[in-house]
């Protein structure tokens, strides 16, 4: 959510992040829908005035004053309540429209539709060059004893999965791996709730616009499609000490995703699935540009790290416009390499929003004057799996159907070859 002031000053930046972003918005509406709601609370505040300096009066006054005060007011409540009703009607719908007011895009972010027009950032690795024809990474993981897909559909449906043995292990041994990574960097793990309020969805941004893509509860809650959404409001309605910034946390917990949008993608195997486990970064800091780019960077080189590690190649790209989502200001996606498919897959995405999230959690901290700022905050995918197993195991099988663990998961596993 972007501040309404803000909004009234730069109406063409607004329209032009609007442009940017492919999405439909009106800003002179917002504004027109504003300054209704000024008129009408500036109508009802001077209403209760009135009535509360004639309660006041009422009190003082004998009684033929008093009555004739009385009829006075009766006059001045039915309009103080005509006008509360106006003014609550015009708060909703403004409200509404505040929730779909795009964050502006960063100077470097490229112009384009989708992630077709995504400009590479950088590469890391070198992309395998194989003696024998690779198998993908269905035929590596049932024939390693690993995945059952047609049980899974059986007993789960459409994109069902059935984790066995190492594969079990693996992802263990992958989310151990993320996770005593970065606590070593100065990131406070936790284990976040899945099944989510409203609230912590308005304020990271997936609803209203994502209400189709989430699963819900029969009482009204939802689940949650990764931990970045606990993770942010673990802090809503609170105020941070100076020298508690910035606040660095690794969450991990399940995740769930209708795909709603995905109809006739990846149907097969586990590149996109309703259940799935993310191991993630987010960061509170300090509610300047500066801070949130040199905190984007280090969380783009801790991603980076993990896929360094585990050798698996591939590369950043910087989203364009038409792939941020309403509240980002820049993203980058880690697309790893997937040698079945000869093409890069996005397996991260790591973005800052300024404070477009903690002005819908509000969520502040103290500056070094003891003045109340909104924070900015930055999240970023460590590690994810099943996906993210695809590349792990397709660039390291051998020809007899093997594949080797990378050293850095060795004493996680407890293994260095993974055998049919």
């Amino acid at each position: 959510m972007l501040d309404i002031k803000f909004i009234r000053d730069n109406k063409e930046l607004v329209a032009e992040a609007a442009k940017k972003k492919n999405i439909s918005f009106d800003v002179e509406k917002l504004v027109a829908l504003d300054d209704e709601r000024v008129k009408l609370l500036a109508e009802v505040e001077s209403a209760r005035a009135t009535q509360n300096a004639a309660n006041d009066s009422i009190t003082k006054a004998d009684a033929v004053e008093r009555e004739n005060l009385l009829t006075e007011m009766r006059t001045v409540k039915e309009a103080l309540a005509v006008g509360e009703e106006k003014l609550k009607a015009i708060m909703d719908e403004w409200r509404t429209v505040m929730l779909q007011v795009p964050n502006i895009p960063d100077m470097s972010v490229p112009d384009g539709d989708d992630d077709a027009a995504n400009l590479e950032y950088s590469t890391w690795g070198k992309v395998p060059s194989f003696s024998f024809t690779p198998k993908d990474h269905i035929e590596l993981m049932e024939g390693l004893h690993m995945l059952d897909l047609e049980r899974g559909a059986k007993v789960s449906g459409f994109r069902g999965y059935f984790f066995k043995g190492d594969a079990t292990l693996l992802s263990l041994a992958l989310w151990r791996f993320a996770l005593d990574t970065l606590v070593n960097k100065g990131f406070e793990s936790m284990f976040t709730p899945t099944i989510v309020r409203k609230e912590p969805l308005l304020g990271t941004g997936y609803l209203p616009q994502g209400e189709e893509d989430l699963y819900r509860t029969q009482d009204g809650e939802y689940f949650s499609g990764t931990a970045e959404v606990p993770t942010m409001g673990y802090y809503m309605d609170e105020t941070l000490e100076h020298s508690e910034m910035p606040k660095k946390f690794v969450s991990f917990s399940p995740c769930y995703r209708r795909e709603a949008g995905s109809h006739g993608k990846d149907t097969r195997g586990v590149m996109r699935l309703h259940e799935f486990y993310k191991v993630e970064m987010v960061v509170l800091c300090e509610g300047t540009h500066d801070e949130s780019v040199k905190y984007h960077e280090e969380i783009r080189e801790n991603a980076e790290e993990l896929m360094q590690a585990l050798e698996i190649p591939y590369r950043v790209v910087i989203n364009c416009g038409g792939d941020l989502g309403l509240g980002q200001v820049k993203k980058y996606d880690i697309e790893a390499w997937v040698p079945s498919e000869g093409r890069y897959r996005e397996t991260h995405s790591i973005s800052y929003f300024h404070d477009f999230q903690t002005r819908r959690f509000n969520i502040k901290y103290k500056d070094s004057d003891g003045k109340k700022r909104f924070a900015h905050s930055l999240n970023g995918t460590a590690l994810a799996t099943p996906r993210l197993l695809i590349s792990l195991l397709e660039n390291h099988q051998r020809a007899d159907g093997s594949v080797r663990v990378p050293p850095a998961l060795i004493p996680y596993f407890k293994k260095n070859t993974l055998t049919p």
